[in-house]
């Protein structure tokens, strides 16, 4: 086997995170305005150059914010005129202001790459979470699109997009989806900074000054009807070669690093019939659902990620897909005025162009079916995947919604659960400020690191956020995770509030013989017990469910030394907790004191910026969760004889 290069640095990170991570290695500087869910892209960048951070050069890092978004893309306009490699990361609104500047850095074949955080537009209503109606919205304006399925790709994908931009004079996007990617803490292997000097290198032996006064050229000139159209049908001869070059840039990430990317991947369609087309995230529970169904139902489905959105690779497309019965293209979006959805409209008009008459001139291709999913990260669920193949194979809607009851939505009763043999999973119910989107963060990289497993954590919350209730995931699994929804089959449950039994139903969900954790400030088990309503008593007695208790808000109150960090320091005191009542440490050969030093690594990693005191803090409240948590005995349980209600 050939020995590859640049294999990676083994870490855990966010889409967010690894961004942050390339472009601090291989930009000058980075022009942005805040906007979630891209803002700690920004705050990351930021971060490094108040440390007084360099690139893999040695030169200083720039960070400028601007007034708006509008604002930031003109001030990257004006960096990548003057010779320098800028980056920017911006969503939702914020892209869509930046549209008039958006057509001049391409017009101009300024070599810029922003990174998305896509986000559904406010149109009805403000949504501050994954849609690509922001992305969709500036795909005229002559920039390269590439779209990230994970965390891996949207690092991957920032370093293929800065060579190709560079070597096409062609600007690029680099989307990932608003917090479902964004935020979400999973496995990566960093790029290396030795593969990024040699795959990107210095800007210096790349890059074009166009404010030299010693080279002067016109740019940004008026042109009248004699010089406007030849000027404009003359960009043609940089864009024809995007797609050829991109696939080299691709081809040529894979010899150094043993990562393979391609405009566009198919998964099981070589003798599939029936196929799910997509961009993003959603595309990996589409695999994780055609496992299942392969396996449990026989059928031939498979589906075609989309990496590579602009330039769009219709040709390939059109003979990946041409043999099939049927497709499915889903999408994070809706735009009802138009003909069909975006994506959608260029399958369409590729399968027009590629492939409209067969050897027997009659027209033949496979029955076409569209769906929005997802919008404004709307759950998918791999029930929801079941139904669009079911949708198709019984030749139903032309068009429908996943998801949501409507007159066009699809039925999706049965739940299947997806997750690789062997996975471990759990759905934290907290409050937006008590620290356990953290700490969720936190318990994956330990996990990860100690146990080397593969993780995957995200959290669910609203723009309100700060206060009101969240909803946090954790999967841990001995293989990689590829589905991305909200659990449905969780092993452990810890809550924040007792009163959550009278919001929801917490327990739902919860495998046979999973552990229940509980915050409290009673000591006594019976006591513990008897906070419990019949209902949920009679569920977690049939169930075998592990019940544990912490008053983790006095551990909180006793250990952190400032007292604005008495709230967020609870969900801490949950680590120690989980350390102990998993099954993970219990299983390594790591003693307690091992186990210790890696939360610390873990810990600083977070924390270590605000000062050793706080690092020394939150270690005691980890110390003190893994110690003092209160197993309620089984005895008291099954002494329960309540009644339903």
């Amino acid at each position: 086997m050939k020995k590859i290069k640049y294999p990676g640095l083994k870490s855990t990170s966010d889409g967010s995170a690894i961004v942050v991570w390339v472009e601090t290695h291989i930009t000058q500087g980075a022009c942005a305005y805040p906007i979630t869910p891209s803002t700690t892209m920004g705050s990351g960048y930021q971060a490094i150059v108040s440390n007084g951070g360099t690139n893999i050069w040695g030169e200083e890092l720039a960070f400028i914010e601007l007034e708006s978004e509008h604002s930031a893309a003109t001030t990257c306009e004006g960096f990548a005129l003057a010779g320098g490699r800028v980056t920017n990361f911006t969503s939702g609104q914020g892209l869509i202001l930046m549209k008039e500047v958006l057509y001049t850095i391409s017009g101009k074949r300024l070599p810029i790459v922003f990174h998305i955080g896509a986000r559904a537009l406010t149109s009805q209503s403000l949504n501050v979470h994954a849609g690509h109606d922001d992305v969709m919205g500036v795909s005229d304006c002559g920039w390269g699109m590439m779209f990230s399925q994970n965390v891996q790709e949207a690092g991957d994908l920032a370093l293929i997009a800065r060579k190709t931009a560079e070597l096409t004079s062609t600007p690029f996007f680099n989307i990932m989806d608003g917090f479902l990617t964004t935020h979400t803490i999973e496995n990566v292997l960093l790029p290396e900074p030795e593969l990024m000097d040699e795959y990107i290198s210095k800007p210096q032996d790349k890059l074009v000054n166009f404010m030299d006064p010693y080279h002067p050229v016109m740019t940004g000139v008026v042109q009248n009807q004699d010089s406007y159209m030849k000027g404009k049908i003359a960009q043609r001869n940089y864009t024809d070669k995007i797609e050829s070059i991109l696939e080299n840039s691709m081809n040529e990430f894979y010899e150094l690093t043993g990562r393979e990317y391609k405009l566009v991947t198919a998964y099981k369609l070589d003798d599939a019939e029936w196929a799910i087309i997509g961009l993003g995230s959603m595309m990996e529970t589409t695999k994780a659902t055609i496992d299942y169904l392969r396996k449990e139902n026989g059928l031939k489905v498979g589906l075609l990620n989309i990496t590579s959105f602009r330039p769009f690779p219709g040709n390939k497309i059109v003979k990946m897909l041409k043999h099939l019965k049927g497709i499915t293209i889903l999408e994070r979006m809706d735009n009802p005025l138009a003909e069909s959805n975006p994506l959608t409209m260029e399958i369409k008009s590729s399968f027009t162009d590629y492939y409209s008459h067969n050897d027997t001139n009659n027209i033949q291709i496979p029955k076409i079916y569209s769906g929005s999913a997802g919008l404004g990260s709307r759950d998918i669920r791999p029930s929801d995947i079941i139904s669009v193949y079911n949708n198709m194979i019984n030749n139903d809607k032309k068009y429908f919604a996943i998801g949501i009851k409507h007159e066009l939505g699809l039925d999706s009763e049965e739940r299947i659960d997806v997750r690789p043999e062997g996975a471990f999973s759990m759905r934290g119910h907290s409050v937006g400020g008590y620290g356990s989107v953290t700490t969720n963060k936190i318990m994956a990289t330990i996990v990860a690191d100690l146990f080397d497993l593969y993780v995957q954590a995200y959290p669910k919350y609203g723009s309100e956020k700060k206060g009101l209730p969240t909803t946090y995931y954790l999967t841990i699994s001995p293989d990689p995770i590829k589905t991305h929804n909200e659990l449905e089959f969780v092993e452990f449950v810890p809550l924040n509030d007792i009163n959550a039994f009278n919001l929801s139903n917490p327990l739902n969900g919860l495998q046979k013989g999973g552990l229940l954790f509980v915050q409290t400030n009673k000591i006594d088990p019976k006591e513990i017990w008897s906070d419990f309503p019949n209902w949920a008593q009679n569920k977690i007695q049939k169930d075998e469910i592990n019940v544990l208790a912490l008053d983790m808000v006095k551990v909180a109150k006793e250990v952190s030394s400032k007292p604005d960090l008495r709230q967020r320091m609870q969900g801490i005191v949950l680590l120690g907790v989980f350390l102990q009542s998993t099954p993970y440490y219990k299983k390594s050969s790591l003693t307690e004191d091992d186990l210790m030093l890696g939360v610390e690594k873990s810990i600083r990693k977070y924390f270590g910026k605000r000062g050793e005191q706080v690092v020394q803090d939150n270690l005691n409240a980890v110390r003190r969760g893994f110690t003092e948590v209160i197993k309620v005995p089984l005895e008291i349980i099954n002494s329960h004889q309540g009644e339903n209600k």
